[in-house]
C-alpha cells in the first residue's frame, strides 16, 4: 500500500509575524495610560467612575453578545477594554452613567459586532458612538457645562468653544506649553498633549499603527488651520492651537489609524489622513459643531473603500 501524505491547504495569509490582537490591545491601553492618568489626577473621582464604568460595560456588552450569538468568548483579546478606554478618554468626567452605558452599547454592538466583529467594521466604533451621542444628546459633550463647578487652577473655558464663539482674542490665556501639559478642559484623556504624543510615537515604533495615517492627519489639521489663520488672524486660530486642542491628538494616534476602517496602501493612507485633517478644521471653523474631528473620521471611514482601490500596478500586468 502506498504511503501517501495528506496536504492541508488553508486560506491566506500564509505567514504570521507572531503578533496577536491581545498584544495590540494591551499595548494600546499602555500607550494611552499616561493621558488617562492625568485625567484622573485632574478631575478626580468622577473621572475614575466614568473610566471604570466605560471599560466594564464595554466588556459586559462583549460578553452578552458572545453568549446570545453562541460564539466563543472573546474578552481575552482585550479589544472591548480598548474600546471602553478610548470612549472614556473622549468623555467628560461628569458624563451621566446612563450615557456611558449607552455609548459603550453603540460602540460594541452597533459599531463592532453588527458587522461581524474585529476587522469587519467599516466605521470606527468609538467615533460612531460619540457621534450618535452628540447628535442625540448634544449637552452630554458640552465641556463648558460639564466642568463649570470645577476649580483646576487654569482657564475653565473649553478652548475650541472659546475661539469659535469669540475669536482668537478669547484664547489669550492659552499657550502651547500649557496645552501640551494638559492645562485645558476636555475629554478625560484627550487634554494631555505630551502624553498622547509619546503614546503615539510608542505605537508607531512598535508597528501597531501606521505613521503615514497619523502624520498626514496632523499635517492636514496644521496646514488647513494655518491657511484659515492667514486669511483672518482675528477670527481663526493658528496651527499650533488646533493641533493641541480638542480631539486632535487622541484621534491622530488612537482613532484615525484603526485597522479595519482605514486604508492599507500607501497613497490611500496619505489621502485618508490628510483629508480627515482638512475636514476636521473645516467643521471647526465653518461648521455647526465645535470639534469636527469625530465627524471627519466617520466621513473618511465611509470613503475608505473607494480610496483603497488606488493600488500599485500588479507585477507583470500589462500597462
Amino acid at each position: 500500500m502506498l504511503n501517501q501524505k495528506k496536504f492541508i491547504v488553508s486560506h491566506a495569509p500564509f505567514w504570521h509575524n507572531g503578533t496577536s490582537i491581545s498584544e495590540r490591545s494591551y499595548h494600546t491601553v499602555l500607550a494611552a495610560f499616561p493621558a488617562i492618568l492625568l485625567g484622573l489626577i485632574q478631575y478626580g473621582a468622577p473621572a475614575l467612575g466614568v473610566i471604570c464604568l466605560s471599560i466594564s460595560s464595554a466588556m459586559l456588552w462583549e460578553l452578552a453578545f458572545n453568549k446570545i450569538s453562541k460564539c466563543p468568548v472573546t474578552l481575552g483579546d482585550g479589544n472591548a477594554m480598548v474600546i471602553g478606554a478610548l470612549f472614556a478618554m473622549l468623555a467628560p468626567a461628569t458624563m451621566p452613567w446612563w450615557s456611558v452605558i449607552m455609548g459603550t452599547f453603540v460602540a460594541m454592538i452597533i459599531g463592532k459586532h453588527i458587522y461581524g466583529g474585529i476587522g469587519g467594521n467599516p466605521l470606527n466604533p468609538v467615533a460612531l458612538s460619540v457621534a450618535i451621542l452628540m447628535l442625540s444628546w448634544k449637552g452630554v459633550f458640552d465641556f463648558n457645562e460639564a466642568y463649570r463647578h470645577y476649580e483646576l487652577g487654569f482657564s475653565m473655558a473649553y478652548p475650541l468653544a472659546a475661539v469659535k464663539n469669540f475669536g482668537v482674542s478669547a484664547i489669550s490665556d492659552f499657550n502651547a506649553k500649557d496645552l501640551l501639559m494638559g492645562k485645558q478642559v476636555g475629554g478625560i484623556g484627550s487634554g494631555f498633549g505630551l502624553a498622547l504624543i509619546v503614546g503615539g510615537i510608542y505605537l508607531m515604533f512598535r508597528g501597531f499603527i501606521r505613521w503615514e495615517i497619523s502624520l498626514s492627519f496632523l499635517f492636514g489639521v496644521g496646514l488647513t488651520a494655518m491657511m484659515f489663520n492667514a486669511s483672518d488672524p482675528v477670527r481663526y486660530a493658528g496651527a499650533g492651537f488646533h493641533l493641541l486642542t480638542g480631539y486632535t491628538l487622541v484621534a491622530a494616534f488612537f482613532l484615525v489609524p484603526e485597522d479595519s476602517s482605514s486604508p492599507v496602501n500607501l497613497i490611500p493612507m496619505l489621502i485618508f489622513g490628510l483629508s480627515a485633517g482638512v475636514l476636521t478644521v473645516l467643521i471647526r471653523n465653518i461648521g455647526a459643531y465645535v470639534d469636527g474631528t469625530i465627524f471627519a473620521i466617520l466621513f473618511m471611514n465611509i470613503v475608505n473603500p473607494l480610496l483603497d482601490k488606488i493600488r500599485p500596478k500588479a507585477i507583470g500586468k500589462a500597462a
